[in-house]
């Protein structure tokens, strides 16, 4: 699947989406209950300075006694006592509500990090599952930005904004309250203008989500583009390629910009318009209220409560619009999220599979086709029987298909037709697991991961003893180059261990596969990118990985060639020829004579002389 061609189909179901996303928030579903408490009063808290205005203006600034019925009791307050307790009690509730703030923050965030930690675990260990065609077809960029920035955009921003709605739906009824206890006519007006205002929100999501998603492609070939331009920095220069990649930045950039200012285009009048509903309805309260004061039938202070309540019922609506909005974005992060966890790897180990102990006889390829786009076949009808502790050389043509022949044991993919069988039975009735630690691979560019030399050999074998370490630091002639490493086998090696030679990388690789000691070996062009002082030591160090083992082995270096046991010829995805140097030298214009003489013959020559 190429995650570039998102669709994001599911982003407007909403209470699929909130089922989808409950089992990452029910670990931490407590807290995100009481997050939600205390954003009630949070919210509510908002109507408390708008109802003291009515007190205040009608007792205070009106210099009245208030005189109220309690348990059938008269109380008298003085206005001299309500205009110093008025402005306390406003004070007091502006830190109650600082305080909520504060906690409800604390809380949101605690449980947005979460929330977004479970989610980035659980891709994450859907990635490393994932197919190796998967990796093929999608861009690092690409498999970045879906696989860590969407999740910190749905997860992140959920129980966030979800709290802000609350918080704002509580301070709305509460403001709306006060104008319902000032006058509940007024209070019609300005919640129906309200009503009305709030409309344009609903017309901007299908923008969000064609915007969201093509911000999410070009937003991973950014990405993409500094992953090429640091892994090949010295390709870049070589070739003069800085113009280039800044190009190519610039482009994306712009076409970023453009992006999101053709949403800013039909998503920026909605602010103006719902501020012009908004002011329509205030200049009716105001022309309506005036004529309700006139008449007697409202006080001044209940006028003023109820304007103000008004005006800040404006700011909680508003708040309530760009969070829906936002929400939108969310939702639609979350539909590619899920994307991601509907994704399921096309190899997978059969119900019940079997696990494989070691190698008793053969290794044999039946009727093997493959392909790795429909109708381009790669291999072509290959029968190869390779028995135990034989060793196979592969020639052939470049992308003749020798290293995609190779990939297939391991079943980084799966053979189009016919099988691949160990000792009778088709690889793919063992358990991969099983199938992958009875052979070990040393690569043309093997990668080392970041952390210590000795964390690098280890991951063939974390169980291997100390003596077992040193044999395959012995056996990989790796013990000089320890030694003079600043902290021996504890140096730190940076990404890809590129403080290392090439010699000296495919040297630790090599010690890596040793130490994992399994039957099977797969060598694919392991020295062809050594110099040929590298290549001496590198070879030797081959040598004794291969000593008694079932070798599968892609070489250009005429001496491991001829002392295999046999040599396969694949030209053009097909087995031409098979049989040991001297057999296949012997057959008059054949492939592996011919190949011998234009690429093998100088290497014998240079031996000689």
């Amino acid at each position: 699947m190429k995650l570039a061609q998102t669709t994001a189909q599911n982003s407007f179901k909403y209470s699929w989406l909130l089922g989808r996303i409950f089992p990452f928030i029910k670990p931490v579903l407590g807290r995100v209950i009481l997050g939600f408490l205390v954003a009630i009063p949070v919210g509510a808290l908002d109507g408390v300075v708008a109802f003291a205005l009515k007190p205040y203006m009608d007792y205070v600034v009106g210099q009245k006694d208030l005189v109220f019925e309690l348990f059938h009791r008269a109380f008298t307050i003085s206005a001299s006592t309500l205009a110093l307790a008025i402005p306390f009690a406003v004070i007091f509730f502006a830190v109650f509500q600082g305080v909520l703030r504060y906690l409800n923050s604390y809380l949101t965030d605690w449980t947005s990090q979460k929330i977004t930690n479970a989610v980035k675990i659980s891709l994450f260990k859907k990635l490393i599952y994932m197919d190796t065609s998967f990796f093929d077809e999608n861009s690092s960029g690409v498999i970045i930005t879906r696989y860590l920035s969407d999740p910190d955009t749905a997860s992140a921003g959920i129980v966030n904004n979800l709290k802000t709605i609350v918080t704002s739906l509580f301070g709305a009824l509460s403001l709306i309250a006060v104008m319902l206890y000032s006058s509940w006519r007024l209070a019609a007006i300005g919640v129906l203008v309200l009503c009305v205002a709030f409309l344009p929100v609903a017309l901007i999501r299908k923008r969000i989500k064609s915007t969201s998603n093509k911000n999410m492609v070009i937003g991973g070939n950014i990405t993409t583009n500094f992953n090429e331009t640091y892994s090949g920095n010295r390709v870049m220069r070589a070739y003069c390629l800085e113009n280039r990649q800044d190009k190519i930045f610039e482009d994306q950039i712009w076409k970023s910009f453009n992006n999101n200012m053709s949403l800013v285009k039909r998503a920026g009048w909605m602010s103006p318009i719902m501020y012009l509903i908004a002011s329509c309805g205030i200049a009716i309260v105001l022309w309506y209220g005036t004529s309700l004061i006139t008449s007697g039938k409202m006080t001044a202070g209940s006028f003023a409560s109820f304007v103000t309540s008004l005006l800040l019922l404006y700011k909680p609506i508003k708040t309530l619009g760009n969070t829906l909005t936002s929400l939108q974005t969310i939702f639609v992060a979350m539909g590619r999220v899920f994307e991601l966890f509907d994704i399921e790897p096309t190899i997978t180990d059969k119900p019940n599979a079997k696990t494989l102990n070691g190698l008793n006889s053969s290794i044999e390829f039946k009727n093997l086709d493959f392909e790795y786009v429909p109708n381009h076949p790669v291999l072509k009808n290959i029968n190869l029987k390779v028995n135990k502790n034989e060793t196979l050389a592969i020639v052939g043509n470049s992308g003749g298909g020798k290293s995609t022949l190779v990939n297939l044991l391991p079943r980084f993919y799966d053979v189009t037709n016919g099988a691949i069988l160990i000792d009778g039975t088709d690889i793919r009735d063992y358990s991969m697991k099983s199938l992958r630690e009875n052979m070990a691979m040393v690569f043309q560019d093997n990668f080392l991961f970041s952390g210590t030399i000795r964390e690098n050999i280890l991951m063939g074998n974390p169980d291997a003893t100390e003596e077992e370490l040193n044999k395959a630091l012995e056996y990989a002639h790796l013990q000089e180059m320890i030694e003079e490493m600043p902290d021996g086998l504890d140096t730190y090696l940076g990404e890809k261990g590129m403080t290392l030679s090439g010699g000296q990388r495919q040297r630790v690789a090599i010690a890596r596969a040793m130490i994992k000691n399994t039957p099977i070996v797969i060598l694919d062009e392991a020295t062809s990118a050594l110099d040929n002082k590298s290549e001496a030591v590198v070879q030797k160090a081959l040598d004794n990985l291969i000593m008694n083992k079932t070798v599968f082995v892609i070489a250009h270096r005429l001496s491991t060639i001829k002392n295999a046991d046999r040599i396969a010829v694949i030209n053009e995805g097909e087995l031409t020829e098979l049989g040991t140097h001297d057999e296949l030298m012997s057959i008059p214009h054949g492939q592996y004579k011919a190949l011998y003489e234009m690429q093998f013959k100088n290497q014998e020559d240079a031996v000689v002389v």
